[in-house]
């Protein structure tokens, strides 16, 4: 049978964010409740060298990290639940969640760590040869490809920023994008094109990734010109595709304000919504850093907000009834 499961604070999303705010939470006798959605552990699970995350002197890998969190937060009093949110009620005084078992998550705060999923291409080769030279994150992977040739594919701020970041480790970066101009902004494009490491090649596709590199990894891409429809290959170690985010928000929206791309908006410096009492943490509010360790920061945050507001709200019940 259904079940309702009650919290001080329930966190949908289970990521460095939503572990992080569970974290900080039970350690405060919040007794959190975690909902781990379709991708338990969040974009790490399917990450596997991390170099840049602190207190950890080798690479370590994703799914472990991630599994170490989650440790963590059992240890210290959270409910792990394997749900999938399926709605949300945010108009009450409690804050409700349905869940695709049946069961209702009922919480006095909530907390928001939904993050946000990479776009891909969705071309032959991109997932099999994922974490074996094509990436979606420069400033996570890019350290793994110092000396080596490399591209970026897209062409808005996104994809002007990796290719600039890439600077950094390679002196042969070249971005491929698919028209005869940029949609980035201006001063970035600027940027783009004085600089001498980074060449740029105007309307092409990228039809497939191919294998056959060192250690089985990527050696090329086959790009299809989008005028003439000529094919040509590119060799290439290390691709990075910058098309953009979808933030998982879709759950929220009409009850949540939310910028134009669907990222959840908070108060600046805050991980507070406009509804008091929810909390939005990582990369679903995040469209700028996107990393593991600032969406772990701002779960702090979430946690640290989430248990001021009810001792805030306790207090003037308090003072109400004592009146």
């Amino acid at each position: 049978m259904a079940t309702t499961h009650k919290t001080r604070m329930l966190i949908i999303g289970s990521g460095p964010a939503g572990l992080s705010a569970a974290i900080y939470g039970a350690r405060a006798g919040m007794e959190p409740i975690v909902v781990q959605g379709l991708q338990p552990g969040g974009q790490l699970t399917i990450t596997t060298d991390v170099e840049n995350y602190p207190g950890f002197r080798e690479v370590i890998q994703g799914p472990w990290l991630m599994q170490e969190m989650q440790a963590q937060a059992e240890h210290v009093g959270t409910r792990m639940m394997w749900d999938t949110i399926t709605s949300v009620d945010l108009s009450g005084e409690k804050f409700t969640a349905q869940g695709d078992s049946g069961d209702v998550y009922e919480g006095d705060t909530l907390v928001i760590a939904t993050g946000a999923q990479a776009r891909w291409l969705g071309v032959p080769g991109e997932q099999e040869l994922s974490g074996k030279g094509v990436s979606a994150c420069a400033t996570c992977d890019g350290f793994f490809y110092r000396g080596k040739k490399v591209v970026v594919i897209g062409g808005g701020n996104t994809a002007v920023e990796e290719a600039l970041y890439l600077t950094n480790h390679s002196e042969d970066v070249t971005l491929i994008h698919r028209r005869d101009s940029l949609r980035a902004e201006k001063i970035l494009q600027d940027r783009l094109f004085a600089h001498p490491k980074i060449n740029v090649v105007w309307n092409k596709r990228v039809d497939s990734f191919l294998g056959g590199g060192e250690g089985g990894g990527l050696r090329a891409l086959k790009l299809i010109d989008t005028v003439t429809g000529e094919e040509s290959e590119i060799e290439t170690e290390g691709a990075f595709v910058a098309i953009g985010h979808a933030p998982a928000t879709e759950l929220f929206k009409g009850q949540l304000a939310m910028d134009d791309t669907g990222y959840l908006l908070v108060e600046p410096g805050t991980p507070k919504t406009d509804v008091p009492g929810v909390f939005a943490c990582g990369d679903v509010m995040d469209h700028v850093y996107r990393q593991a360790i600032t969406a772990a920061g701002t779960g702090c945050m979430a946690a640290l907000d989430a248990e001021r507001f009810l001792a805030e709200k306790e207090f003037a019940e308090a003072a109400k009834v004592e009146a």
